[in-house]
């Protein structure tokens, strides 16, 4: 029946398949090479097909062997994997790590932290969020993200622990064919009055009512940035 089949039976059929024949297997299994063979048959005799062709000097898969021999692997693997995500998890490792990162962080930098992660825990699944101003903080404080890659606010967070990595510069950007485009020195106050502001408003009520950066009287308000860079690029007075 299919319902006995013991991993140390599929353990064995994948071993005697990369060693090359049955006594192989069983050094490196650790075994006599009598049990490697009574694994085997007692296998093929459970599921009711052939896997070796026994007439050669070594062991040969037959068609089904051959075929059978991916799903072998596969179960084999999922449980190697189950075994060790356990072990993982009841040693204090998250069983996934939800991020949230602010949208103003360089990618490049992040994209590199993310990599250098999977390396050292390749078993342990990322879940990023990407928001900005008081939405990026949000996820943090409701507990949906254990980590946030954040830029400061001039609000008060008691229950969060932060520490700085850095500083980042942020800078006023028009396109090229825009009026503010034309200075070749320091925009004056004035100058940026005149014109539309393009601003990230936040979607969450951390900051309902304040303005960070904004110069001009006259604003657009976006929660979403990319549609503030299309705006930008259009060149929006």
């Amino acid at each position: 029946m299919l319902d006995g089949v013991s991993l140390d039976q599929l353990r064995t059929f994948v071993a005697a398949v990369d060693e090359g024949s049955f006594s192989a297997a069983a050094r490196r299994l650790n075994r006599v090479q009598s049990a490697v063979s009574t694994w085997v048959s007692s296998l093929e005799a459970q599921i009711g097909v052939v896997l070796f062709d026994r007439s050669g000097r070594y062991p040969k898969l037959t068609p089904e062997g051959v075929l059978l021999l991916a799903d072998a692997r596969n179960v084999v693997s999922g449980v190697d994997t189950l075994k060790a995500r356990a072990r993982l998890m009841s040693a204090g490792l998250e069983a996934e790590l939800s991020v949230v990162v602010d949208v103003f962080f360089p990618t490049t930098v992040f994209s590199a932290a993310a990599k250098a992660f999977a390396s050292r825990f390749p078993l342990t699944p990322l879940r990023v969020f990407v928001e900005g101003l008081g939405a990026a903080y949000q996820p943090v404080l409701d507990g949906r993200c254990g980590l946030g890659i954040l830029a400061p606010m001039p609000l008060e967070f008691p229950t969060l622990v932060s520490e700085s990595i850095g500083p980042m510069s942020l800078v006023t950007v028009a396109a090229a064919d825009h009026p503010l485009a034309k200075f070749k020195r320091r925009i004056p106050k004035a100058a940026l009055l005149q014109h539309v502001q393009l601003v990230l408003t936040d979607r969450s009520d951390l900051s309902t009512e304040q303005d960070y950066s904004v110069k001009s009287a006259s604003t657009w308000r976006l929660a979403d940035l990319s549609t503030k860079h299309a705006f930008l690029r259009d060149g929006i007075k």
